[in-house]
């Protein structure tokens, strides 16, 4: 690694990433800005991952390769890679998705050009595995209104984060909090840094999101393509299973009384309380969260009645659990 500071940090956490992981480095080391290091955070792989890291890192110096002991769960991975970073501007990167070639070049040169904005990121294209591909991503967000609580309303829509994926500002990221350990953790981040400043989206599709069986969206929001279609209306049906995400972003909470929809309430109410707005923009912010998720109460009752009944298979007497057994 040169003893310079590099102008970008590019974090890659990966667990078991074999399957795509050198497509994907290697669509960053094709970048034509070329001024970055890479710090690929390796989650303790159990497959070919360590090793071909570690080949990379061999051949090029701006690769770092981190391994942990044990895993620690996808978000404290996620942020471990920016806590390892020096740059000037950040981003993360997927071990399966693809960048086209001017795609960092493009952001950095947006941010250079307009302290306003903090997140510059591109236009998505699905892909398979094979990386041929699927369909374009049609959700769109205007979030780089110059009013703090709009980003806001805007940032509350149904959307798949794929802003995590863009270039960032070093020293935004570091006024927000770390990626929680909960379901719609990354929404919740966003959502944060969209209350600091302006994000932009370059009208180019410039980022190839791959869809894999593998992946936590495929593994807890199996139609989600269908979520992505302009065409198709939103069905709560089709929102993701957060109590099996909020496991995946933390892994250490398998097996408690979890409440991922209340949590991601109080998350939600967190980000306009400790955000640096007038009262007139928080009162604004409490208005868009009552319109974007009025409807959406049956949750909350989901997640108490699910507590409920863990509560009665624990507390309920011995005799009756073993007439059950009986049965």
């Amino acid at each position: 690694m040169s003893s310079n500071q590099p102008r970008l940090s590019i974090g890659l956490p990966v667990y078991n990433g074999e399957k795509f992981i050198k497509e994907a480095i290697d669509s960053l080391l094709a970048q034509s800005f070329e001024d970055f290091e890479l710090i690929i955070c390796d989650n303790a792989s159990t497959d070919k991952t360590e090793e071909i890291c570690r080949a990379y890192a061999e051949q090029d110096e701006r690769i770092c390769y981190y391994r942990n002991d044990t895993n620690i769960g996808c978000a404290r991975n996620f942020n471990r890679v920016f806590e390892l970073s020096s740059g000037e501007y950040f981003k993360w990167a997927a071990h399966d998705d693809l960048h086209a070639p001017d795609f960092i070049r493009k952001c950095v040169e947006l941010l250079d050009q307009d302290p306003t904005i903090i997140l510059c990121h591109s236009q998505v294209y699905f892909i398979d595995e094979q990386g041929n591909f699927l369909q374009s991503y049609d959700i769109k967000l205007k979030a780089d209104t110059l009013k703090p609580h709009e980003r806001f309303h805007e940032l509350l829509t149904k959307h798949f984060c794929y802003q995590c994926y863009g270039v960032i500002r070093a020293s935004a990221l570091r006024m927000v909090p770390p990626m929680g350990g909960y379901g719609n953790a990354d929404g919740i981040f966003l959502l944060r840094l969209g209350i600091l400043g302006r994000f932009y989206e370059i009208p180019e599709y410039l980022f190839f999101a791959r869809s894999h069986p593998q992946q936590s969206l495929s593994m807890f929001f199996p139609n989600y393509l269908l979520f992505a279609d302009k065409n198709q209306k939103p069905l709560l049906s089709m929102l993701p299973d957060f109590y099996a995400y909020t496991v995946w972003f933390d892994s250490a909470k398998k097996g408690q009384i979890l409440l991922p929809h209340w949590r991601i309430l109080w998350e939600y109410l967190l980000s306009i309380w400790r955000s640096p707005m007038s009262l007139y923009e928080r009162l604004c912010c409490h208005r868009s969260l009552h319109q974007q998720l009025k409807g959406t109460e049956y949750f909350l009752l989901k997640d108490l009645l699910r507590v409920l009944q863990v509560f009665w298979k624990r507390w309920q007497p011995a005799s009756i659990k073993e007439q059950q057994v009986t049965l």
